[in-house]
């Protein structure tokens, strides 16, 4: 198989933190000025973060950012998978799948409006490319591809990029997270109350976010990279610091693939600060902001989807519910995602107190048992979002069997306390979600991706 080998290595200049890019220094002495607008960042510009130095927190926000980026791109790979994505049977196996799991791929994808769609069998079957396949498949099936003009092999590249930088180590926030909160997404973009008023835009729009969300993660949460005093905190002024991250990368993901350069540029311009205000609606400190903001439109029953601002809000209201729906998911798949959460939760507790900081909310795995953090979890953020959502879908069959699946699985982990709190001292800190679990949740519960909890 003929194989093209490319490595890039670059960075962003800025001037100061709130101004736009000044150079972005791409291979070598090539130098592109910025864009006006909203500034980027290098793709791949989270750097892996140096635990050496946090016991040295005067250098430790001095971290390089320079990062290799290597990857391996077959054509031979990208025509197969094309055909495949447009329902083309290949004549000839290039053998990457065994053909017995690209046609159970292709029946995945022929349901993935479905809400018991498995992302992680899915996963599976495209052999780790779930996010790119998924991708692939709605912008074609949403007529995006047509609308927009856009070239298939360059979306492809785009989508490599954004999927290749998410870190598949994070036990939770990888590209498998972003692909499950992808279908969500196109599932709550079918909504009978908000589809008939969608735009070719608004979908393509919700279904980038979705998949950007959390692109480049690192793992810990923002409180962690404050007093880690890492660079992306001071330049985001520790505001937003993950979400300003995951924005900036996503536009120059974009920029670097060119996937919109045949578009006005004002056009473009647009759809980047679009992104940026449905990726930031997914910082869970915001969560009572947009709850309370969504209980009186519904409440005074004065949302007009046909203007663009009630359709942003509530675009961004469906990402939100995306975002943290794994609690609404059936129980075999939500219990894996919340155990994949505690997993990260405890990853960095670990870290902590390892390098003799202080422990974060819900990150002790001696003291936060994951029924216990799954039931603040859904009773202080995903319940009350997830009730103000049926309200605005009119209680729709998808909201319905949501709340369902919800209300079955917090019961399934109240049957599991009693066992985590004889096996586990001080198992009962988060137990049934009193008051101090309910601060918890706002700063640390990040459980589906809204990374202001400790992941």
């Amino acid at each position: 198989m003929s194989c093209l080998m490319v490595e890039r290595c670059g960075e962003l200049l800025f001037e100061s933190p709130d101004q736009n890019v000044k150079c972005v220094c791409m291979l070598g002495d090539v130098r592109l000025r910025g864009q006006t607008g909203v500034p980027a960042e290098r793709r791949g510009s989270y750097p892996f973060i140096d635990f050496r130095l946090l016991n040295n927190t005067t250098h430790s926000g001095e971290i390089g950012t320079k990062k290799k980026v290597k990857r391996l791109l077959s054509f031979q790979r990208y025509f197969h998978a094309s055909r495949l994505l447009r329902g083309i049977i290949p004549q000839a196996s290039l053998h990457l799948l065994d053909e017995d799991y690209l046609g159970q791929a292709r029946h995945m994808l022929s349901k993935v409006g479905m809400w018991d769609f498995d992302i992680f069998l899915f996963d599976r079957l495209t052999n780790g490319n779930s996010l790119v396949t998924l991708l692939c498949h709605l912008f074609n099936t949403h007529g995006l591809i047509h609308h927009f003009k856009l070239d298939m092999v360059t979306l492809h590249r785009f989508l490599v990029m954004v999927q290749e930088d998410y870190h598949s180590q994070n036990p939770y926030h990888n590209a498998v997270h972003a692909a499950d909160v992808t279908q969500a997404m196109h599932c709550y973009l079918k909504e009978p109350k908000l589809a008939s008023f969608l735009t070719p835009l608004d979908i393509m729009l919700g279904l980038l976010a979705a998949a950007a969300h959390d692109v480049d993660h690192p793992g810990v949460n923002q409180p962690f990279l404050i007093k880690t005093n890492h660079h992306l905190a001071n330049l985001y002024q520790n505001m937003s610091v993950l979400e300003n991250h995951h924005w900036r990368s996503t536009v120059g993901m974009l920029r670097e693939s060119r996937l919109l350069a045949h578009l006005p540029q004002e056009m473009t311009q647009d759809i980047e600060q679009q992104l940026g205000s449905l990726i930031l609606a997914t910082d869970i400190n915001r969560q009572n902001e947009f709850l309370t903001r969504l209980k009186a439109h519904l409440h005074n029953k004065d949302l007009r989807l046909e203007d663009v601002h009630d359709r942003h809000f509530m675009l961004q209201i469906a990402l939100k519910c995306a975002d943290i729906c794994n609690p609404c998911r059936i129980w075999e798949m939500s219990k894996q995602w919340s155990e994949r959460v505690c997993e990260e939760f405890y990853r960095q507790g670990d870290l902590e107190q390892k390098f003799e900081l202080e422990i974060s909310p819900l990150c002790n795995q001696q003291k936060d048992s994951i029924p216990s953090i799954q039931i603040g979890f859904m009773t202080y953020i995903v319940e009350p979002l997830f009730r103000e959502w049926a309200r605005f879908t009119g209680n729709s069959a998808l909201s319905e069997n949501m709340l369902s699946h919800l209300a079955h699985n917090k019961a399934q982990w109240k049957s599991l306390l009693p066992k985590q709190h004889r096996s586990s001292s001080g198992g009962s800190s988060g137990g049934g979600g009193g008051p101090d679990h309910t601060d918890h949740g706002t700063e640390n519960e990040e459980q589906t991706g809204t990374e202001s909890v400790p992941i």
